[in-house]
């Protein structure tokens, strides 16, 4: 069964085709639409476009929410902590002067590191088939629940 998976679905044989997952979180990483690598991920900052513009795939259903920032916290956190630490070991600077390093180090590296990784995200969710992008609709966040109780 290479080159397919079976998928979780409510209608339909759920027999899909499978996607490339490194390619398309690196495709991610780089700003580039997860699907064909062309097309830009973001028309601002961190604001990802409804469509692709070279091959069309439409990226508006995503749902990254709060993981690149959970991502981002933890990775800044373990780097700008353990330079810090070292820069202890092996220095006596004085409070200031740590001040004066670890605080924009760690907010550049933070600004820089969301779009990578909210692309990554993005073709993550790409590659899984997750929030609209394997066709379906994400109108059931529970599947035990039926929609047409809930009016």
């Amino acid at each position: 069964m290479s080159g397919t998976f079976r998928t979780q679905s409510f209608g339909g044989a759920g027999l899909e085709p499978r996607r490339p997952l490194f390619s398309a979180m690196w495709r991610g990483a780089k700003g580039r639409c997860p699907n064909c690598g062309e097309g830009a991920l973001f028309r601002a900052y961190a604001k990802s476009v409804d469509r692709c513009g070279h091959c069309g795939e439409e990226i508006l259903h995503h749902r990254a929410d709060d993981l690149p920032a959970y991502l981002n916290v933890f990775i800044v956190g373990h780097i700008v902590v353990a330079g810090f630490l070292l820069v202890e070991r092996v220095t006596d600077w004085p409070g200031w002067a740590h001040l004066a390093l670890w605080i924009p180090v760690t907010i550049i590296m933070a600004l820089a590191l969301i779009p990578p990784i909210k692309g990554a995200v993005i073709g993550l969710q790409w590659a899984n088939r997750m929030h609209g992008f394997g066709g379906e609709t994400d109108d059931v966040a529970d599947p035990d629940i039926d929609p047409r109780q809930h009016g």
